[in-house]
C-alpha cells in the first residue's frame, strides 16, 4: 500500500483544489493523442437494444457487435434505483469523503488492478506514461472468495451493500449477454461462457474532475478492454468516446440504459467475427464526470482461444495473465496488444 504522502501527491483532485491554472506536464498527452473538443462527433446512431423481446435482440446484437463493438441495453433487467444508487454513492465517496478517509482505502500502485482508490493506471516508468486524468475506487466482487467489503468504505452507510447487489445484478446481465452473444453467432448459448471459465469481476468507479485543459489531457487514454465483457453506466456529463470509421464518437449518457463493450478476449473467442471497443474518455473544464464499469474477465490461468466452430483461427491462444501483464507494463495504444496475437 501506499504511504499517506506519495498516493495523495498523485490524486487528480488535489491538483485541482490547488487551482492550478495550466495541467502539469505529466498529464498533457502528446500531440496526436489529444482530442478535438471543437469538432466532437455525435455518438447518437450506437445501437440501442430492447432485450425484452429476445429474438430481435438477438439479431440487433449481433450486428451491434459485428459494425460497433458497443451498444446500450435497456429493459435490461437490473433495477434503475440500483443503477442510480451506485451512481450517487460513487459521488458521494469522491466528493464528500475527507482525504484522509480516502487514503485509508489507497490502493496498492506497483501491482495491476489492486483494490482500493488510486489513480495510476498503468505500470511503466514514472517518467515515461502519460497519466490520465482521473482517480477510482476499484472493488473486487466475483468470485465471491475476492469479495470482501472491508476493504470498500463505509459511508454512507448502505455502500457495502449496494455494490455488492450492483455486482450481483450485473454479472446475471453479463452473463446473459455472452449467452445472446454466442446463439448470435450460431453456437451453443454456452459456448463463450464456457470459453471464458470462471468470472472474475471488478466494479471500478472513475472520477474524472473538471480540467483546466482539457484540449491537452484525457481523462481515460485510448483503448479497449481487456476481459470479456464490460457493462457501463455513467452520469448525465457525457465524455466517454467510442472510436469507429478513423473517428471519435461521444457516446450519449441514457439514464437507465447500461452501456456493453465487447472486450478482448471475446474478440479471440469469436475469431474476429465481434470486435471489441476501442474507447476513451475527455476531460471538461467545468463540470466533474462519474462513471461506473463492471469488468467481467476470464481467471488468469484461462487459455483463450477461438472457438473450434469459427475455424481456421485468426489468433493465436493466450493464457490470459500474460495478456494481462503485457497490457499494464506496455500499456494499451489502442488495440496493439490484441493485434500482436493475429496468426
Amino acid at each position: 500500500m501506499e504511504t499517506a504522502a506519495a498516493s495523495s501527491s498523485s490524486r487528480v483532485e488535489l491538483i485541482v483544489k490547488g487551482n492550478l491554472p495550466e495541467v502539469p506536464c505529466q498529464y498533457i498527452q502528446p500531440p496526436e493523442a489529444r482530442p478535438n473538443l471543437h469538432n466532437s462527433v455525435d455518438g447518437a446512431s450506437i445501437p440501442t437494444v430492447d432485450l425484452s423481446s429476445s429474438d430481435s435482440a438477438k439479431e440487433a446484437i449481433g450486428d451491434a457487435c459485428r459494425n460497433w463493438g458497443a451498444f446500450h441495453v435497456i429493459n435490461h433487467g437490473v433495477p434503475i434505483h440500483l443503477l442510480d444508487r451506485m451512481r450517487s454513492l460513487g459521488l458521494s465517496f469522491f466528493r464528500d469523503s475527507p482525504m484522509e478517509d480516502k487514503l485509508r482505502y489507497a490502493c496498492d500502485s506497483t501491482s495491476a488492478a489492486s483494490e482500493g482508490y488510486g489513480s495510476r493506471m498503468l505500470l511503466g516508468a514514472k517518467d515515461d506514461v502519460v497519466l490520465d486524468w482521473r482517480d477510482y475506487f476499484d472493488h473486487h466482487t466475483f468470485p465471491l472468495s475476492r469479495r470482501n467489503p472491508s476493504r470498500w468504505p463505509i459511508h454512507p452507510p448502505d455502500y457495502r451493500q449496494v455494490v455488492g447487489g450492483y455486482g450481483d445484478e450485473m454479472k446475471k446481465l453479463a452473463q446473459k449477454l455472452l449467452g445472446v452473444i454466442s446463439e448470435s453467432l450460431g453456437l451453443p448459448c454456452s459456448s463463450i461462457e464456457e470459453a471464458v471459465g470462471e468470472i472474475y469481476q471488478n466494479i471500478t468507479v472513475s472520477y474524472y474532475p473538471p480540467c483546466p485543459q482539457p484540449e491537452l489531457t484525457l481523462g481515460l487514454q485510448s483503448h479497449s478492454d481487456m476481459g470479456a465483457i464490460t457493462l457501463l453506466i455513467q452520469d448525465d456529463v457525457g465524455g466517454l468516446q467510442l472510436y469507429k470509421d478513423d473517428q471519435w464518437l461521444t457516446v450519449p449518457p441514457i439514464s437507465d440504459a447500461i452501456l456493453v463493450l465487447v472486450a478482448d478476449q471475446t474478440e479471440i473467442i469469436t475469431n474476429g467475427i465481434y470486435k471489441s471497443a476501442q474507447h476513451r474518455a475527455v476531460t471538461n473544464a467545468n463540470r466533474a464526470r462519474l462513471s461506473v464499469a463492471t469488468f467481467h474477465d476470464p481467471s488468469k490461468t484461462a487459455r483463450i482461444a477461438p472457438v473450434s466452430q469459427l475455424s481456421p483461427p485468426s489468433y493465436k491462444e493466450v493464457v490470459y495473465g500474460q495478456y494481462v501483464s503485457s497490457w499494464y507494463s506496455k500499456g494499451p495504444e489502442g488495440k496493439r496488444n490484441l493485434d500482436a496475437l493475429l496468426c
